[in-house]
């Protein structure tokens, strides 16, 4: 990987997400030789994804260059690799570029979907964790419009224009409201040859209400701002299967659609090499304790999503939501640095700071410790807090005007198809039909 030998201790980060990140940061300028691999040269602002995806941001405005970041810290290198494996046992870590031997390694590789299994479900819906997942559903949304203008075929039709979202949390929440609203102010203007009121969006959720990590009273403003939005809500209903065409469910419903976004879970995105006493099975993250020390390792760590650091209060881990991840972060960089001076750590307390989501226009909302409210004081909340948490002045500079110009002209000019991305399950339709 061409990195300097050094007579400091190197501590090897595997991922540039928000741990990843806060974690280089407090290592900035020790007496450490600090080597960050992610297999992006960018740090992605996730909470933002589905902006991108529904066209009110461009891709640009919620990524940051992991150089920029660090180009100022001293003794601190980025490699743009994926990590293959670790090998414990010779303290290396084996990547596509190289092998990299390390003192201490921090595993901050972040999460990805979970299709609990099925890939039948995996290989025919969307998926909407990274930039180039969120840029492939802009394209399929506005292609689906596309084409429905041009078939004949009302069933035809009406699938391309049907949209179902699995999984009733933030994500899905978001994405819905984010839907309606283009379906309101903008995909009718586009298409006035299109009977968009004909257009669905469906969110579906296993449990008995949306936003089941949020009080109660939140989840239930959020499902009257969707239903006033003309979203349709299925609850207690679990997706068994979707072949490209049809969803079936553990009951006698059926959705026919040529879009499922899937948003119902998440898994730790597990790098090979580790012991299999150190990992959770079904969500596949890894065992943590209070110093976020890898269970059965002495110098290899984990932190934010891929970490599961259980107690009373978290019995299955903490949320994997950026907070978390950011506090681990920013203490394992201390106590990496008192571990080194023979000085002992600090245990992890999560400060929860609360949690917030936004359903559209002036509708959000809000769960602090003590406070829970909702609508626009809600959603101005929510704007701060995330134009506050981007990274770099021009982001959030962007982010805020183009917010304020999709607010005053009820539009999102970011609705491109750059990459044009067709599913293997799209019909093709012959000339007679269009």
């Amino acid at each position: 990987m061409n990195i300097p030998n050094s007579a400091l201790p190197r501590i090897v980060i595997i991922g540039g997400g928000f741990a990843g990140i806060a974690l280089s940061k407090k290592l900035k300028n020790k007496k450490v030789q600090v080597v960050l691999l992610d297999k992006h040269n960018y740090h992605t602002f996730q909470p933002l994804l589905y902006q991108v995806a529904t066209g009110g941001l461009e891709a640009g405005s919620i990524a940051y260059p992991i150089r920029k970041v660090i180009q100022e810290y001293d003794d601190v290198y980025f490699r743009l690799t994926n990590v293959q494996e670790i090998d414990t046992k010779n303290q290396k870590v084996i990547a596509e570029i190289g092998e990299l031997s390390y003192d201490y390694l921090v595993i901050a590789t972040g999460s990805k979907t979970n299709y609990f299994g099925n890939k039948e479900i995996e290989r025919n819906s969307m998926a909407m964790k990274t930039i180039p997942q969120s840029l492939n559903i802009r394209s399929l949304i506005l292609e689906n419009f596309e084409q429905a203008v041009l078939t004949i075929d009302v069933a035809e039709q009406n699938s391309l224009i049907n949209f179902v979202l699995v999984g009733g949390g933030p994500t899905g929440v978001e994405l819905a409201g984010a839907l309606a609203e283009m379906k309101k102010a903008i995909l009718q203007k586009d298409y006035p040859d299109l009977n968009i009121s004909k257009m669905e969006i469906n969110l579906i959720q296993s449990g008995d209400r949306i936003l089941n990590t949020m009080s109660e009273k939140s989840s239930q403003a959020a499902e009257k701002f969707l239903i006033s939005l003309g979203v349709k809500i299925w609850k207690n209903v679990r997706v068994t299967n979707y072949d490209g065409r049809t969803i079936t469910a553990n009951s006698d419903l059926t959705f026919e659609t040529a879009t499922v976004i899937w948003t119902a879970g998440v898994q730790g995105a597990i790098v090979a090499g580790l012991d299999a006493k150190s990992l959770v099975e079904k969500v596949e993250r890894i065992r943590v304790n209070e110093y976020n020390q890898v269970v059965g390792y002495e110098n290899i760590f984990a932190v934010g999503d891929i970490a599961s650091m259980e107690s009373e209060t978290y019995p299955q881990g903490h949320p994997m939501m950026a907070q978390p991840a950011m506090q681990q972060g920013e203490l394992l960089g201390e106590n990496l640095v008192k571990l080194i001076q023979n000085k002992p750590m600090e245990a992890f307390e999560y400060n929860d700071k609360g949690s917030m989501a936004t359903i559209g226009r002036n509708k959000a909302v809000v769960d602090l410790p003590k406070y829970h409210f909702s609508g626009v004081f809600a959603w101005f909340v929510w704007m701060f807090v995330h134009l506050f948490s981007l990274i770099g002045f021009k982001n959030k500079a962007v982010v805020f005007l183009n917010w304020v110009y999709n607010y005053i002209r009820f539009d999102r000019e970011g609705r491109l198809i750059i990459r044009p991305f067709k599913k293997k399950s799209f019909t093709t339709f012959t000339s007679d039909e269009v």
